[in-house]
């Protein structure tokens, strides 16, 4: 009798995809606890990840010193970015705080990924935004965490106010002193910086010459960074240096933006003399408030400055990123034409940004040119471009708002084509009475 053999074959169960996890983490403060404590959820979320065979480690995306709000957070955007371009399929967070404190937000991001496919789980709340009742509680409690980001809010706001009306300073950073046992102590380094500053002004040079000297000669901002046109106006306009206190300058609008708004008597200031040792007398910080007075009655925008012009804020600069600013060339002259120029160059010269200014008739040329028409159109310009980002080697690059973009390069006119015919003209008088 003979043998059958059969070979019996088990069909192989294909191994199943293993899920791409993330984690999202913040901290709400820039101090070196907070930022420890931040460390401390990478290293945790990292290990959490990596230790479990059907995740995929993607990485923690984490912000330090920000707020809940979404546009602020550069790692949460990058976050969002990679959830749609397929990179995630699960984020893990500590809590709803620490996603999002504004329930709006929180919802419209949640439903966004949940729309994708991709859940988020909240580790402390132990709550699954994909599950059929996570919506629900997410809702009650992203409520909850928003009212109790608001009281505590509004008690910080009440202890600091209650402060002001005491004379009490909250603490405070500024350039000459630091707050020590709740007292402004004089640095004496800083302190003749600002000396300095206030000596230079009443000799007579200007703000923006003043910080070209102080950055020339290496001289940072309380902060380390480099002086600003604006920064040596707010040392010339601060009262503190007078020994002065002029408390609730500025107020905290909301809880949820935390946007910083000038007092324009929204709320009560309160002022306090003789409150901490002078590094500027009174008498010279006087002449100074009446110099700058005069100054900037004199350079005050007029109705005409303050028009929008075509370009006005389309033009980019490539080699520092800040954007063109019209001036008139030759002032004063009947010969006196308009061009852009980068703002970084005019601020702080040719050493901090190399860019070359524009003629504004090439910008006309150059822009009826790309789009198509026979002469420059305000309306379809606006309508088509989105920015001209303007490069060395006199490249005008045309970014058009459909995505595409188009490179022009201009010429530098001779000195004879800059020329006007009345120019030519005076230049022959002038000529002729030199003779």
């Amino acid at each position: 009798m003979d043998r059958i053999i059969t070979k019996v074959t088990h069909p192989v169960s294909p191994l199943l995809a293993k899920s791409k996890v993330a984690a999202y983490a913040r901290v709400s403060s820039g101090k070196d606890a907070m930022l420890n404590s931040l460390a401390a959820q990478v290293s945790y979320y990292s290990k959490l990840i990596q230790q479990r065979p059907d995740w995929e480690y993607v990485g923690v995306y984490a912000d330090e010193a920000l707020t809940g709000t979404k546009d602020s957070r550069p790692e949460f955007q990058r976050l969002l970015a990679n959830c749609k371009d397929g990179k995630i399929d699960i984020v893990i967070t500590k809590s709803i705080s620490r996603f999002a404190r504004n329930t709006v937000t929180l919802l419209e991001t949640v439903r966004e990924l949940k729309l994708l496919g991709i859940d988020v789980y909240f580790e402390e709340q132990n709550i699954h935004s994909i599950s059929g009742d996570g919506e629900l509680m997410l809702t009650i409690l992203a409520s909850y965490a928003q009212e109790e980001s608001r009281s505590v809010s509004e008690n910080c706001k009440w202890q600091v106010r209650n402060g002001f009306k005491k004379g009490k300073a909250n603490n405070m950073t500024l350039l000459g002193y630091r707050y020590i046992n709740k007292e402004l102590v004089i640095i004496p380094e800083e302190a003749e910086i600002v000396q300095m500053i206030f000596t230079d002004y009443l000799s007579g040079m200007g703000k923006n010459s003043i910080m070209k000297k102080l950055n020339a000669a290496g001289k940072v901002t309380r902060h380390g960074k480099a002086w600003t046109e604006e920064g040596v106006r707010r040392i010339l306009r601060n009262e503190k240096y007078t020994g002065d206190l002029l408390l609730q300058k500025t107020y905290v609008s909301d809880h949820l933006t935390k946007k910083k708004c000038y007092n324009q008597g929204e709320l009560p200031q309160y002022f306090v003399s003789s409150s901490h040792e002078a590094i500027i007398d009174r008498e010279t910080f006087g002449k100074v408030q009446e110099k700058l007075k005069k100054r900037e009655a004199q350079h005050k925008p007029t109705s005409e400055a303050l028009y929008t012009y075509p370009f006005t804020g389309k033009l980019v600069c490539s080699i520092c990123g800040k954007h063109y600013r019209r001036r008139i060339a030759n002032t004063g002259s009947k010969y006196a034409q308009p061009v852009w120029i980068c703002s970084t160059f005019k601020q702080h010269g040719k050493a901090a940004c190399p860019s070359k200014q524009i003629p504004e008739t090439v910008l006309y040329m150059a822009s009826a040119e790309v789009i198509g028409l026979s002469e420059f159109d305000q309306g379809i310009f606006n309508e088509r471009v989105q920015e001209i980002q303007i490069a060395s080697s006199n490249r005008l690059s045309f970014v058009f708002r459909d995505g595409h973009t188009t490179e022009k390069v201009w010429q530098d006119r001779s000195r004879s084509e800059s020329w006007t015919e009345d120019m030519r003209q005076a230049a022959r008088e002038k000529a002729k009475g030199g003779r």
